[in-house]
């Protein structure tokens, strides 16, 4: 008898070690994994936030607020929300679809005194004998420079609270920020495509007469020749003077750029020496349009032209990780960088180049700029009698840099 006990009791001891062993685990393991009321609460505030601000930051559309609206309601907290201009009810989430052109009255008076307002039951009568909607308040997504173009309009069941009205205001002067960075995304674009424009308006005069010169000196003496440099010449316009798409890939610009040499060298002979260092794996790199053949022209003409001799271009394209590095380099007549950077600070359209018949390392900065950002700019290494070495930096990947075929 006094043997079985002690087993049983053995054996029940074991049992309670083997328990608060597993309930030791499942504590440890719900410390790690779930988080706190509060960690929960951020989390779904900045989830929904994010989902909110990509249909904003498209612009002020039908089809963008009737993407955001869900996401704002659930910000806000209401039954119902609307985003309103001072036309029309762009969309309209939860209760209170009904009241339209009430909250478009109030939208415009809201924008026009730049001011929110608190709706009662008496400002949103309804025929409705079922209407659930008691308050609404009315708040415009003011932007960081103080305009706005668009309402929120949080839908209450009762005289909308103090805590509706202040979420209302947070709200909506969150939303006019996202929609005032989606107006600075599509004027950095339009600024790009209209410094596209006056790269082709300007440095085509320049290359085109030299090239018909170069051409025309080999009707007579050699015809084939000619007629392969025609060829090349329209290539290249072609592709220069394309109508679609702000982006191209290493590959066609280097193609472009191969036409381009060529032609120079039937004008310079063997007077233009050319030397190429390009990783295979960096000529799918997405980069602005006509950003590295502007660079090219710049080490002929200032490596070349004013210099006695044979002048030689070097282009480099090294794969570095997530980025590929670019250089374009002569061994020219340089300049003295204190004037470079006094023509630079002066805005003057191409530092390097005295007559100012095109763009070229100005234009080509502030595209890299406004795509990938200031870390992105051009590196100038000059200096009088040394040349010049001009180099960049590109993401390999970018989510905005689509190059087109």
């Amino acid at each position: 008898m006094g043997a079985n006990l002690s087993a049983v009791l053995a054996v029940l001891a074991l049992v309670t070690a083997l328990a608060g062993a597993v309930f030791a685990v499942v504590r440890l393991r719900a410390r790690r994994g779930i988080a706190t009321a509060t960690q929960r609460a951020t989390y779904e505030v900045l989830h929904t936030a994010g989902l909110a601000a990509e249909p904003l930051r498209t612009g002020l559309s039908r089809a963008g607020a009737a993407k955001a609206v869900r996401h704002l309601r659930a910000l806000v907290g209401a039954p119902g929300l609307a985003v309103v201009d001072g036309a029309e009810v762009l969309a309209v989430d939860g209760r209170g679809g009904h009241h339209s052109a009430q909250f478009v009255a109030a939208a415009k008076r809201a924008l026009d005194t730049d001011r929110s307002t608190v709706l009662g039951q008496r400002d949103l009568r309804c025929d409705r004998v079922d209407c659930p909607v008691r308050g609404a308040v009315v708040a415009p997504m003011t932007g960081p420079d103080g305009r706005a173009a668009a309402v929120v309009v949080s839908i209450a069941d009762s005289e909308p609270a103090p805590g509706l009205v202040q979420a209302t205001l947070e709200t909506a002067r969150w939303a006019g920020a996202q929609l005032a960075l989606a107006e600075l995304d599509s004027s950095r674009e339009r600024l790009a495509r209209a410094e596209v424009r006056a790269l082709r308006a300007q440095i085509s005069p320049h290359f085109i007469y030299n090239a018909l010169t170069a051409i025309a000196s080999f009707v007579r003496t050699d015809p084939e020749r000619a007629r392969e440099l025609i060829l090349e010449f329209a290539d290249f316009t072609r592709y220069s003077f394309r109508a679609h798409g702000e982006f191209t890939t290493l590959a066609e610009e280097l193609r472009s750029i191969d036409r381009y040499l060529t032609i120079e060298r039937a004008r310079f002979g063997d007077r233009l020496q050319v030397r190429l260092q390009i990783a295979p794996e960096v000529l799918p790199v997405g980069l602005p349009f006509l950003c590295l053949q502007p660079l090219v022209e710049n080490a002929v003409r200032h490596g070349l032209s004013r210099k006695p001799g044979v002048g030689m271009v070097s282009i480099e394209a090294r794969d570095a990780g997530a980025e590929c590095h670019i250089t374009v380099e002569d061994d020219g007549v340089g300049m003295d960088p204190a004037v470079l950077a006094a023509r630079i600070a002066e805005g003057v359209v191409d530092p390097t180049d005295d007559s100012g018949q095109h763009v070229g390392l100005s234009n080509v900065d502030e595209r890299l700029r406004a795509v990938f950002g200031d870390q992105f700019g051009l590196v100038v290494d000059t200096g009088v009698g040394a040349g010049t070495r001009v180099s960049m930096r590109v993401p390999k990947f970018h989510r905005h840099v689509r190059a087109s075929a």
